[in-house]
């Protein structure tokens, strides 16, 4: 090896540790950002969490020594920076606090609810992804003028739809109509039917329109041309040279995706009537249960965050460019 390679190969080392030190870096910073807006917003709101779970929010029928007890049992008593401080302090020891509505610990509800939410959110994402890759493809290599132009106005029309609208829908057909899936419930897969369709549903199109229009801009790239004139067939192309190309914008997409799903998972659980955190999150939303809302938040921003973070740090598999580049924009 010359000393040439020997240093091109050290640098491109210490460009990829550098790249991988400031994803994490502001990985961890968006975390926090998210807890302290998160705790803020939360502390500044109206009402007493402590007098909604004595009696509903009338605060002439609460006991006030009972309220001042469960206060400071809470650290509520204390002036907000303090209140900050003690909670930030417990969430870096994982330990998210006590619920005032039920008095179970924040981490324990969580992790019940989290397995049913999980299953959901990974199959939306499996289907949408297969659905949006199958609709891109079927556009790009369409021959039809007609045809391929209406697969890609397709995503269009699905990314706009609700998706409490959806769910109502698949219930009315698949579930009230035609009784092929359980309305409601978490027993078995086939509860998991229509909640994963109707998160799939608008997330396959908006993958299906990202991903048409990075293959339409992929397909003129010059060594597409190059290739062609080499006499390589369109599927060849395609599935070898085109396809790995274009997925690069999905793949960064995959962090919003996650995101989207897991927010929607709250008005799909709903709808469903299912178990998971989207119900706790409303139901804590409800009676201003502080620390599961909190926690309810820091566990959707430490899942955003570690999808974006391995996102991030698959780049190289793909491109290494984008590392090297992205690393020395940094340096």
């Amino acid at each position: 090896m010359t000393k040439t390679a020997a240093r091109s190969g050290w640098r491109d080392g210490n460009d990829a540790w550098r790249y991988a030190f400031s994803r994490i870096v502001q990985s961890a910073f968006v975390l926090w950002a998210a807890y302290t807006v998160s705790f803020v917003i939360l502390y500044i709101l109206p009402s007493d969490p402590v007098s909604i779970m004595l009696n509903q929010g009338d605060q002439s029928m609460v006991d006030p020594a009972q309220v001042a007890a469960l206060r400071a049992q809470y650290h509520l008593d204390e002036p907000l920076l303090v209140q900050y401080g003690i909670a930030l302090w417990q969430a870096l020891r994982l330990d998210l606090g006590v619920s005032i509505q039920t008095g179970q610990p924040v981490a324990a509800m969580l992790a019940q609810a989290a397995p049913a939410t999980a299953a959901l959110a990974l199959c939306a994402l499996a289907a949408a992804l297969v659905l949006g890759l199958g609709l891109a493809l079927a556009a790009s290599s369409a021959r039809n003028a007609r045809l391929r132009s209406a697969l890609q106005a397709a995503p269009s029309l699905g990314v706009c739809l609700p998706t409490f609208w959806v769910g109502l829908l698949l219930l009315q057909w698949l579930s009230f109509t035609f009784p092929v899936f359980p309305a409601m419930g978490n027993d078995g897969w086939q509860s998991l039917v229509l909640p994963a369709a109707t998160l799939a549903l608008p997330t396959a199109a908006t993958v299906a329109q990202v991903l048409s229009r990075s293959l339409s801009a992929v397909w003129g790239q010059p060594f597409v041309g190059a290739l062609r004139a080499k006499g390589l067939s369109r599927r060849r192309l395609l599935f070898t040279h085109v396809l790995p190309n274009a997925t690069i914008p999905v793949l960064t997409m995959t962090g919003v995706l996650m995101g989207n799903l897991l927010a929607g998972s709250v008005v799909t659980e709903t709808v469903f009537s299912r178990e998971g955190i989207g119900r706790l999150a409303q139901g804590a939303v409800a009676v201003k249960d502080i620390p599961v809302v909190q926690g309810v938040v820091v566990l959707a921003a430490a899942v955003f965050v570690a999808v974006n973070l391995v996102v991030d740090l698959a780049y190289p598999l793909l491109d290494p460019r984008i590392t090297r580049n992205r690393a020395r924009a940094l340096a």
